[in-house]
Order: structure tokens, then C-alpha cells, then sequence
């Protein structure tokens, strides 16, 4: 296959599955693995697609948000490991919060048993939520269609009556010169407020979140603990401003 068209062929591939490993692609392929990587880089160079902890994503707008849909679809057992490990840190009699992000959602059966109550701005944790019987308030305010989270004036205004023991959240991008961010103003601006009201604030993010940028800027990286399935390099960098735990499958 020639280099054009393993080009093409990588492109087509992210379009329909949005991300795709290293290995996938040479076994798709039949190329070598530094090919694959010098094929990566140069599209990533021209645009075409990002680099991510053992392969590539589709690159996105700055200010376009997945769909709920999509998230979900993206790196679930990554989730599923990240979530686990949150929930080992909330204990009986404490109040947190969840975010609406799909990380998140996947706490929610390992929180089962726990005598706990649960704030949350995300309409698909509601459903999980009730299952388990575990007492929780939902934020008023403005629905997004995409993400489904609750968000606006009236949602920011009920979230300023809580206090939290946790907060638990995540972000569309993460970097050392930008902190936390996400595709949209009103989401941040929850965000961010939940980070002042919460004691110990936990950000869930997944590998391919890493060196990424989007619009709106939450708060800086060292004003969150990490949990994230991160190994790259950036990891040593990112010690030296905050806490950070890797999870492992």
C-alpha cells in the first residue's frame, strides 16, 4: 500500500470509528509500526487527525462538543477503570457532586451500598441514580441536547446552596499551559463553581484528553486531583503541579 493511500485509508477509518490504535492500524495495514507513526505524525501535521496515547482521534473543532452518543462510545472500559477507582474515595455521611460527563455516569454502580447523597447537573445519571436508590438532587436550569447537562443562570444559582465533600468531573481537553477545558461556557461555568464549593475535587479524564485544547478554560490543572489511565509524557510534568493517579487494567 502506498502512502497516499494508507493516508486515505487511516482518514477513512477515523471517520467511521473516531479514534483507532497503533496496533489496529498495522495489522489493517500490513505496514511497519514506524511507519504507521511517521504516517500519524504527518497527518497530524497537516490536520487530519490528533495523536493520542497509542494511536489517533479525529480532530475536532475547538468549540464542537460529541454527543453524549459518542462519548459513551469512546474508550468505555478506560471509563469503567477511572470511575472505579474514584468511587473507592467517597465514604458513608458525604455529600458530591457528579458532573454530567460520561466518566462519570459510570461511577454511579460502584456507589451502590454507599450512604451518601449525590448532586448532579446530568440527566442520563438520574435513571442510574434511582436504580442503586442512592438520594440525589438534580440542578434547574437549561437542558443541552447534545450532552444533556443542566446548565444557565438557574442552574448556577441552585448549585451556590450546596456544599461537597467531592466533586467529581471531566474535561473535554487537559495541558499544562491551558488546565482544564470544554467546547462550552456554560458547562465551565458549572464546573468551575462546583471546584469552589467542593473540599477535594477530582478530575476524570481519559488519555486521549491529554495535550488536548477546546474553547472554554475551567480552571488551571493544579486546582484538581487527576485520575486518568494517562502514562505519557507529560506525566512527570504534571506531578510537579497536582495529584495524579493512573489506573491500570
Amino acid at each position: 500500500m502506498l502512502t497516499p493511500e494508507r493516508h486515505q485509508f487511516i482518514l477513512e477509518l477515523l471517520n467511521k470509528h473516531h479514534t483507532i490504535k497503533l496496533k489496529e492500524l498495522v495489522e489493517s495495514t500490513g505496514a511497519s509500526e514506524s511507519t504507521i507513526r511517521r504516517d500519524l505524525d504527518q497527518l497530524e501535521q497537516h490536520g487530519e487527525l490528533r495523536r493520542v496515547h497509542g494511536g489517533a482521534s479525529l480532530r475536532r473543532p475547538s468549540i464542537e462538543e460529541p454527543s453524549i452518543g459518542e462519548k459513551r462510545s469512546q474508550h468505555h472500559a478506560e471509563k469503567v477503570l477511572i470511575a472505579e477507582e474514584a468511587s473507592r474515595l467517597v465514604e458513608d455521611g458525604q455529600s458530591i457532586f457528579l458532573d454530567a460527563g460520561t466518566t462519570t455516569y459510570e461511577m454511579v454502580p460502584y456507589l451502590a451500598g454507599k450512604k451518601i447523597t449525590v448532586v448532579t447537573n446530568g440527566l442520563p445519571h438520574l435513571d442510574a441514580l434511582a436504580t442503586h436508590s442512592i438520594p440525589t438532587y438534580v440542578l434547574g436550569g437549561f437542558v443541552k441536547g447534545r450532552t444533556q447537562a443542566v446548565v444557565g443562570a438557574s442552574a448556577l444559582q441552585n448549585l451556590s446552596q450546596y456544599r461537597f465533600d467531592h466533586c467529581f468531573m471531566g474535561a473535554n481537553g487537559v495541558s499544562l499551559e491551558d488546565g482544564y477545558t470544554t467546547p462550552d461556557p456554560e458547562e465551565a461555568a458549572i464546573k468551575r463553581t462546583t471546584l469552589t464549593l467542593s473540599q477535594a475535587r477530582h478530575m476524570l479524564i481519559d488519555a486521549s484528553k491529554f495535550n488536548e485544547v477546546t474553547f472554554s478554560h475551567i480552571t488551571p490543572i493544579s486546582e484538581a486531583n487527576i485520575i486518568t489511565n494517562y502514562k505519557g509524557a507529560l506525566l512527570e510534568q504534571i506531578l510537579e503541579k497536582t495529584n495524579i493517579k493512573v489506573v491500570t487494567s
